[in-house]
């Protein structure tokens, strides 16, 4: 792979300016197509299958009218007032007319006439029926609904705004994302030592994240997809863009070092070095993304696929764009203290050649601090991120409700309100629906009024709505309510006790299902917990293979496993510790605790283990490349840290930057995913990569780099660290000017030869 790579970065050099261009010819093809032909994106994470999701497909066939999105407007009158004084009667009356003639609104229900409003007559509701589902009501819709209720507003009362049909969209690039950027340009300035080099990632990355969001923008346009997709491609595109070139720009800088290294030889040799590591990698990130589609869940395959095409587009800007801009730049690059002609001669190249042998830097005594003792570092570090994890036991899964929106968003405005007048259970509601056209047609109204008494007496109901038929009286749809609001274990609990009434429906001849907002984000909670364990067992799997065929060994890849698994365990403790328990609530800006999530597991197992893989494959790199060189097993773990450590540590901090800015993002989900990536990867990479697994690698020794002899004869042999590079490029350059060295080794004799070797074992 190495020697592949070193001639892909020769030509990608030579020929930068026709790689350039090609570049920004897809720039501006796809970004015209993703600006121009965008489709819509959904917030409904619906799971064919679930029994939620089979009531949905029944009414939309059956009962059409029921199926469509709802705006509930709630009305508040003051604290000393009440929604049936006359002034706020007519106010209202004249405001839900308007309604009515809103494109779209099939049904406006009157608060008086149906019954809905509260007990002390200060709160009530209407729901506003769209013919179109959730997702289709189109904004011009509602902002007329919005403009409607101005005479009700300037009554007095307050109005909000909830139902499906008003669901909020998901925004990025606010000032957090943007500060997130920025603290990820100053990481990149100090681990460079160069404004002009710290910028370089950032634009390259950029390229890759628009082309990578605004195709996936595109693409929406053909596949169903959620807004969340978007966001992740956005953020997974833009950490492992920055850090994909960081990894190849810090090599080239290290080497360009020594004066008498060669701009165009040196990146193409960090593009065949750190561009291996990042080729390996990227595929590791790209194959745990795809792999979310062993879930079977249709959204949460897009979104994998989408965030891993992303991910490849910005290996291969990694591999093409970024050497193709480093030649552009050529000797500007090179750090100032070493920017000299390359024929001026070394004072002391004994000092300069001790200096490459012995790396000082923070790294190295890192790594004689953490190998000095390991059985004790290994144990401190197990037993903390176990300490983490104990959260994690208490996982619950689901879906956010309003409640966890912004508290001055009307949604969550709308939701204390209903829950204020009609007590936290009313946010919960859900849907019994119930086939009946297998029901002799004279039994069809007794058997569903039988079922309504059934459900009012489950413990855990509030209230049973009458039943509402469809006109050929072949579906039923009854609304209950339960005690508990919707992030309750106990409203769970409910649902599963209401479908055991099932069977009664069935003996009679019909079919109940039990749906909803509250039961579908149960059952896709529910389908999620299903799918976790085969997941996991993939991606260990996986892990074990790659890092198998990457370093030729066997406890390497175990020991990267188990680590791997600390660190995802560690950062779903403190997920659930924030987010499900309510810690932190205050600095975070989170409305309301409740559940995490439901495919944030999933997805963080996903995205996790391939950058846990990036920080694993570019660290061990190094101490196998040295090993290779020098078949000392303790030297190779001080040195890989040494020469590793500062890029590794940018690279992390980076990516906490870029996720952290998304934990201030008002969408609930979006907060939480960046929260529980930017947290995993700075335990993953400080804690294990940095601490945990030079401590490992020094128990471990020499046995570390083993493998059997008839997996050894089977296992292909990658080479990643480029140990048989020197040799193939030494070859290149002889073959770009062999008469000329022949002419020179002649005139020069021995001594030139004896200098070309020394030159070999400095790159060596």
């Amino acid at each position: 792979m190495a020697s592949r790579l070193y001639t892909w970065g020769q030509w990608a050099v030579r020929r930068r300016g026709r790689v350039m261009a090609v570049w920004l010819l897809l720039l501006a093809v796809v970004g015209g197509l993703g600006i121009t032909l965008h489709g819509k994106v959904s917030n409904e994470f619906s799971v064919p299958g679930i029994e939620s999701q089979k009531a949905q497909d029944l009414l939309e066939k059956k009962f059409p009218t029921a199926a469509g999105g709802v705006a509930r407007v709630v009305f508040a009158a003051p604290e000393d007032g009440t929604l049936t004084e006359p002034k706020a009667e007519a106010a209202v009356a004249a405001s839900l007319k308007k309604a009515a003639d809103v494109p779209g609104v099939v049904n406006v229900s009157d608060p008086a006439g149906s019954g809905t409003v509260s007990e002390s007559r200060r709160i009530g509701y209407s729901d506003v029926l769209f013919r179109q589902s959730a997702d289709e009501v189109p904004d011009t819709s509602k902002d007329a609904l919005s403009e409607a209720m101005a005479q009700a507003r300037d009554a007095g009362l307050e109005v909000e705004f909830g139902g499906s049909a008003m669901q909020p969209k998901t925004e990025v690039g606010g000032p957090a994302e943007i500060v997130g950027v920025m603290i990820a340009f100053a990481v990149l300035a100090l681990a460079l030592g160069s404004l002009v080099a710290a910028g370089l990632p950032l634009v390259t990355a950029v390229v890759g994240v628009v082309i990578g969001v605004l195709g996936v923008q595109f693409v929406s346009s053909f596949v169903e997809m959620t807004s969340t997709a978007t966001v992740l491609a956005l953020m997974i595109g833009l950490a492992v863009g920055i850090d994909y070139a960081l990894f190849i720009l810090s090599r080239h800088r290290e080497q360009l070092a020594d004066p008498d290294t060669d701009v165009e030889d040196s990146i193409a040799r960090a593009v065949a070095t750190a561009g291996s590591a990042v080729v390996f990698a990227g595929a590791t990130v790209i194959i745990a993304l795809a792999a979310l589609a062993v879930t079977g869940i249709p959204f949460l395959t897009i979104m994998g696929l989408a965030a891993a095409v992303t991910v490849l587009l910005a290996v291969l800007i990694a591999i093409t764009l970024v050497p193709a801009v480093l030649g552009l730049f050529g000797e500007r690059l090179r750090p100032r203290a070493r920017r000299t002609k390359r024929t001026r001669s070394v004072e002391r190249p004994e000092s300069t050649e001790s200096a490459k042998r012995t790396p000082g830097s923070w790294g190295l005594a890192w790594a004689r601090v953490v190998t000095r003792k390991p059985l004790i570092v290994l144990l401190v570090g197990v037993i903390g991120m176990l300490a983490l994890a104990l959260p994690a036991r208490d996982l619950r899964l689901g879906l956010p409700s309003y409640a966890s929106q912004p508290s001055d968003s009307t949604q969550h405005k709308s939701y204390d309100l209903l829950s204020e007048g009609f007590g936290p259970g009313f946010n919960a509601t859900l849907t019994a629906v119930v086939d009946t056209s297998g029901i002799p047609a004279a039994e069809r109204t007794a058997t569903v009024t039988d079922l309504r008494t059934t459900l009012a007496g489950e413990p855990g109901v509030a209230a049973v709505a009458p039943p509402v038929t469809n006109p050929d009286s072949t579906l039923a749809v009854v609304a209950v309510v339960p005690k508990t609001g919707p992030d309750a274990q106990a409203t769970t609990d409910l649902v599963h006790g209401l479908r055991g009434n099932a069977p009664g429906i069935a003996d009679a001849g019909g079919t109940l299902y039990i749906a909803g907002a509250t039961a579908a984000a149960i059952d896709v909670a529910g389908k999620l917990s299903d799918a976790l364990p085969l997941f996991i067992a993939i991606i260990v799997i996986l892990a074990l293979i790659l890092l198998t065929i990457a370093f030729r060994s066997l406890l390497v890849p175990v020991k990267a496993a188990l680590g791997f698994l600390l660190s995802v365990a560690a950062a779903l403790g403190a997920t659930v510790w924030v987010f499900q328990n309510g810690h932190l609530n205050g600095v975070l800006d989170i409305p309301s605790a409740g559940p995490v999530t439901s495919f944030l597991p999933v997805l963080l197992i996903g995205v996790l283990f391939g950058l846990a893989m990036d920080y694993e494959v570019f660290l061990v790199s190094r101490m196998r490349e040295h090993y290779e060189h020098t078949g000392s097993a303790s030297e190779a773990i001080t040195h890989g840290v040494a020469r590793s450590g500062r890029v590794v540590s940018a690279a992390a901090l980076i990516m906490v930057a870029v996720f952290g800015g998304f934990v201030f993002n008002h969408d609930p989900i979006i907060k939480s995913i960046g929260f529980a990536l930017a947290f995993g990867v700075f335990i993953d990479a400080f804690v294990v990569r940095m601490t945990l697994v030079p401590a490992a690698m020094a128990l471990l020794g020499r046995r570390a780099w083993g493998l059997p002899g008839w997996l050894d004869r089977i296992t292909p042999d990658v080479d990643i660290e480029g140990a048989k590079l020197p040799q193939r490029a030494t070859a290149t350059r002889h073959g770009e000017a062999h008469e000329d060295r022949e002419a020179h080794e002649d005139r020069e004799g021995g001594a030139d030869g004896g200098h070309r070797e020394e030159r070999e074992v400095a790159v060596r």
